[in-house]
């Protein structure tokens, strides 16, 4: 099965589960990392409070998730090659992979690392001000209000990585 045919099955096998559970599937990878497959789940609990903030995800919850996934697994036996199943929160610093992620952050601190630098700079701190897709029309961006209040517009294709500031 190819990984895209992996995605699929695995969104669909843990939908019901989740829902019953109480947890939202936050993001999906099917990698090669060196000579070793990995296939990462990151969940949520579904917000239960009126800030729409999701819960906080226990040792508990990802067992419970690693152990339903790995018996829909065994049962269907999608994937051809030896893996490795990683279950876990999308932590406090984490990743923005989706639009949904990114309008869900606006307001928040954020790194931006880019593939090519902009200003002498290959990576940023700032506020998450606005986020645009790509359309037809336009390329993908995100604005993000830096140092002293300096405004940046960062083209989507140049980012390779956007994970939200933890500060304390």
């Amino acid at each position: 099965m190819g990984k895209a045919k992996v995605m699929d099955f695995i969104s669909d096998a843990l939908q019901p589960f989740f829902q019953e559970e109480g947890y939202v599937l936050y993001h999906q990878e099917f990698v090669k990392e060196g000579r070793d497959w990995y296939l990462r789940i990151f969940f949520e609990k579904a917000p239960e409070t009126e800030d729409g903030e999701p819960g906080l995800v226990s040792t508990d919850d990802c067992e419970k998730v690693s152990r339903y996934l790995s018996s829909k697994l065994d049962e269907a036996d999608p994937i051809e090659q030896n893996y490795y199943l990683e279950v876990s929160s999308p932590g406090m610093d984490r990743t923005l992979w989706t639009a949904q992620h990114y309008n869900r952050y606006v307001g928040q601190l954020v790194d931006v690392s880019l593939y090519q630098a902009v200003e002498g700079k290959k990576n940023w701190t700032g506020t998450l001000k606005e986020y645009a897709a790509k359309t037809a029309d336009q390329a993908g961006y995100v604005i993000l209000e830096g140092e002293q209040g300096k405004v940046l517009t960062l083209p989507l294709d140049q980012i390779s990585r956007t994970k939200l500031t933890v500060v304390f």
